[in-house]
């Protein structure tokens, strides 16, 4: 059944289109003036893995974690309420009734042919974080630069797979969090595997073994070549037993430079090891998602 059963589907796209030329027309429209410049030199952006999010124990502030591959360091930023939310929806793959505003525009670029190329956070002023879209638009050489909340521009990224870019300085930082997870669900993806806890219900339903570990809700990039899939419960990383998400996260953490993360998991009776690179993943083609 549509979600819109009461409007055409040819005039839906309409409506959608001439929204969103609205929007580009007024982009096109913003003087150089007016218009804000990067942060940071976007040649010099390090790519970084939108881990999870979850609640900063200290400030009460919601906060998503990202994972950066290089240091293996796990970097917050602080979010909205709302965007956390619609991060949290994303991962989980939880349809909602009616499109949420970030999967509105998801909308309005697939039907103008508009690529989301990668989202930004450039800078850190006076406690604010920045970010930025980096929008293709066809007919045009260069990417078109959007001046955005890192959090809306998170719950975009993680809804087309876009790639995730972030100043050096911001990783650097070194900024003190007490992570807590959103309540019941914790989530977290790393290396391209996303896993939740492995509760008892889950372990019956799908005949887990009775050993520690996470399950996996999704695998993506090099962890689905290697054959993980949705259904696997990870043993170990890296000689580690994980029983929650976030100690998934730690143990890929623990991957020696130069190396590969070690993962022993179970899937259909079977018990396999495979090593799999820290770096960011590159996502398949997906004609549900915008691709770089």
């Amino acid at each position: 059944m549509s979600r819109y059963p009461h409007r055409p589907a040819r005039s839906r796209i309409a409506a959608w289109a001439t929204a969103l030329g609205l929007l580009l027309g007024a982009v096109a429209a913003t003087s150089h003036a007016d218009a804000r410049e990067p942060a940071s030199d976007p040649d010099t952006l390090l790519p970084v893995e939108l881990a999870t999010v979850g609640v900063d124990a200290h400030s009460g502030l919601p906060i998503a974690l990202l994972r950066d591959p290089e240091s293996a360091d796990v970097v917050p930023i602080v979010i909205g309420t709302d965007q956390a939310r619609a991060i949290l929806l994303a991962m989980q793959d939880v349809d909602v009734p009616r499109p949420m505003t970030h999967d509105l525009m998801v909308d309005l670029l697939r039907e103008l042919d508009a690529e989301l190329e990668r989202v930004i956070v450039d800078g850190l002023e006076d406690g604010t974080y920045l970010g930025m879209l980096e929008l293709r638009v066809p007919g045009e050489g260069a990417p078109r630069r959007i001046d955005a909340r890192p959090s809306d521009a998170l719950a975009l990224a993680v809804r087309t797979g876009a790639p995730i870019a972030v100043a050096p300085e911001i990783l650097e930082a070194d900024v003190p969090f007490d992570f807590q997870p959103p309540g019941d669900d914790e989530i977290v993806t790393a290396l391209g595997i996303t896993v939740i806890e492995a509760r008892d219900d889950l372990r019956e339903a799908l005949g887990l073994p009775d050993e520690p570990g996470v399950l996996v809700s999704r695998a993506e990039g090099a962890a689905a070549e290697a054959g993980l899939e949705q259904g696997a419960l990870i043993l170990e990383v890296n000689g580690r037993s994980p029983e929650t998400p976030i100690d998934f996260l730690e143990a890929v953490g623990t991957t020696p430079d130069d190396e590969e993360a070690e993962l022993r998991f179970w899937l259909d009776g079977e018990t396999r090891t495979i090593t799999l690179p820290t770096d960011v993943p590159v996502l398949p083609d997906d004609e549900d998602a915008i691709q770089a």
